[in-house]
């Protein structure tokens, strides 16, 4: 056998034992007359010892001639270290070695495999395989591990069923681009990889299985942003004879339950925020709720001052700054620099300052008297000692430039601890989305979700103000789930398809198969769908979901590791019955 004990199980228990370990050289430490060899697994890391007196010539230099990395087994005495190491959990003894065979000579490394790397993203993920070796990433794998198994076992126990669902589906219309598959068999069609599995749970519920889920690989070739994956993870989750009530019990059950098996936090039962809240108190409607700076309206207070910046704004806000008055100006002037990147795109900001004193002096005194600025404090919640900053242009641009400089400030302040996890429901979503352009409406969220009753009649006359029976589980300022009581009847999924500029025939094409599985009794259903990367990322204490995949695509969806994607040869494109059109120079 290759051995008899992983590398971190060796214990004081085992003094005198025989043991064979196998593993990776971690590093050998030479004093001429002795020779220490870290061997590490993925179990820990447990100290070999050579010596002169106890070891033969040929063996001492085997070890000396050990490069890093490099795969042996080892044989030997278990003996206790009289130098302990409290740090590690075999730090109390080593093993004496007897006999070692080298299993596989290595390269060395271009990156130190330590806890703390001399390897940048770019390269470790060009060498994922041995990245993968050091504790940090090794570790967030074995905890994804572990809230992959905790979701399972947790839903199973609730009498979910894990359905699989296909990979090679149609292509539609809505949501972001599809990755699409070119077909041998069909020549000129085409397959395309699931955003996500959201028609086949609905088949799955007509077909009464009730209660479904299944962590499942989805796909979207969308414009990357820092942090986001071509290919991700969800936990999808549907159920049949439900409310809107029993789908946010179910699954706040399930957060809850992580939170408690993973960092023993008992929950409170969580906040819920209608969208139309959400967004005129933080400004965006996956709200960071661990600390306050929410955002106050001003037009009342701040317009018609002779200050045509504001007089001219179709929205004014303001966000109090705890103890902040204390910023040096070069401080506020990099505020207002960031502010008017093209990233945010705000044209300027305007600063109070609350001094501990009482008095209040603002970038724009030439226009407001301090009874003016003491009316902006009362009503952002401002104290002494705070700093009160004000934006303003058209709402939703305005809306969105606050609430990203409201996360900025946090950061910098250290107000979003990862330790602390703030949960909430953000529901009644708008169902419709207008296009400026177009002048078309498309879903929010998808053409399945269904409006909320009372609403269904605006449809005709006010699409824009009909709610959808919608909503986002959102933890620490990240949407961490989403979803939505479905429409379960071939009438009002035909009225959907219509005001979203769908004719009869587009829809038929698409989705027929839907509407036609609705009139074989469809039950009442709905769902959610969890992204299980972002979730295991915040629930690990971490901002980037990378560090918790296997082997990652970096920001320009490559993988460097493997080179993809890449060309492929004349011959399989002929059989594909593809011809690529020349690069444009």
């Amino acid at each position: 056998m290759y051995r008899t004990h992983h590398c971190g199980a060796i214990r004081l228990a085992n003094t005198a034992e025989q043991v064979t370990l196998s593993g990776w050289v971690s590093r050998t430490r030479d004093k001429g007359f002795m020779v220490w060899i870290d061997l590490r697994d993925r179990y820990g890391i447990t100290q070999l010892v050579l010596d002169q007196e106890r070891c033969s010539a040929d063996l001492l230099e085997a070890a000396r001639n050990l490069g890093r990395e490099t795969v042996i087994q080892v044989t030997g005495r278990v003996i206790e270290r009289d130098a302990k190491n409290a740090s590690m959990p075999t730090g109390e003894v080593e093993v004496l070695v007897a006999e070692l065979n080298v299993l596989n000579a290595a390269k060395l490394p271009p990156f130190t495999i330590e806890d703390q790397t001399d390897g940048g993203d770019e390269l470790r993920m060009k060498y994922r395989y041995l990245d993968i070796r050091r504790n940090p990433v090794k570790q967030n794998l074995i905890f994804r591990h572990k809230v992959s198994m905790l979701v399972r076992n947790y839903l199973s126990d609730q009498g979910f069923l894990e359905v699989e669902t296909p990979y090679l589906i149609k292509s539609t219309p809505e949501g972001a681009r599809d990755f699409v598959v070119p077909s041998r068999m069909n020549a000129g069609q085409f397959y395309a990889l699931p955003q996500s599995p959201q028609t086949f749970k609905q088949l799955l519920m007509v077909g009464g299985l009730d209660k479904y889920f299944q962590l499942v690989k989805c796909f979207r070739d969308e414009d990357l942003r820092a942090d986001r994956q071509p290919e991700f993870t969800q936990i999808d989750c549907e159920m049949s004879f439900i409310t809107q009530e029993d789908i946010l019990n179910t699954f706040e059950g399930l957060t809850a339950h992580l939170l408690k098996a993973i960092h023993g936090i008992d929950s409170k039962p969580f906040p819920r925020m209608s969208y139309d809240e959400a967004m005129e108190r933080y400004g965006n409607d996956k709200p960071d709720i661990r600390f306050g700076m929410e955002l106050s309206r001003l037009n009342a207070l701040a317009q018609h001052r002779d200050f045509e910046v504001f007089n001219s704004a179709e929205y004014v806000v303001g966000i109090a700054v705890p103890k902040a008055a204390s910023f040096t100006r070069k401080e506020i002037d990099a505020l207002i620099d960031w502010v008017k990147r093209p990233q945010i795109g705000a044209k300027g900001m305007v600063y109070v300052r609350y001094n501990d004193d009482g008095s209040l002096k603002s970038s724009v005194d030439k226009f407001y008297s301090e009874e003016d600025l003491k009316a902006w404090a009362e009503v952002t919640g401002a104290q002494p000692g705070d700093l009160i900053c004000v934006l303003s242009g058209e709402l939703a641009a305005t809306r969105a430039q606050m609430s990203a400089l409201r996360m900025e400030l946090a950061s910098r302040l250290n107000l979003r601890d990862p330790k602390v996890f703030a949960p909430l429901w953000v529901v009644d979503f708008p169902l419709l989305e207008k296009d400026e352009e177009s002048g078309r409406y498309h879903a929010m969220h998808h053409p399945f979700t269904a409006p909320k009753p009372a609403d269904i009649e605006l449809l005709d006359t006010d699409p824009s103000a009909v709610r959808a029976n919608a909503y986002d589980l959102v933890l620490n300022g990240n949407e961490i789930g989403g979803g939505s009581i479905r429409i379960h009847d071939r009438p009002t999924q035909e009225l959907m398809f219509k005001y979203l500029g769908f004719s009869p025939e587009e829809a038929r094409s698409q989705f027929g198969f839907l509407m036609d599985a609705f009139e074989y009794g469809a039950p009442p259903h709905g769902g959610i769908a969890f992204g299980l990367d972002r979730l295991v990322a915040i629930l690990g204490g971490a901002e980037t979901i990378r560090d918790f995949i296997a082997f990652p695509k970096n920001n320009s969806g490559r993988d460097v590791m493997i080179d993809a994607p890449a060309t492929i040869d004349q011959a399989q494109l002929d059989e594909l019955h593809l011809q690529l059109k020349p690069l444009q120079s």
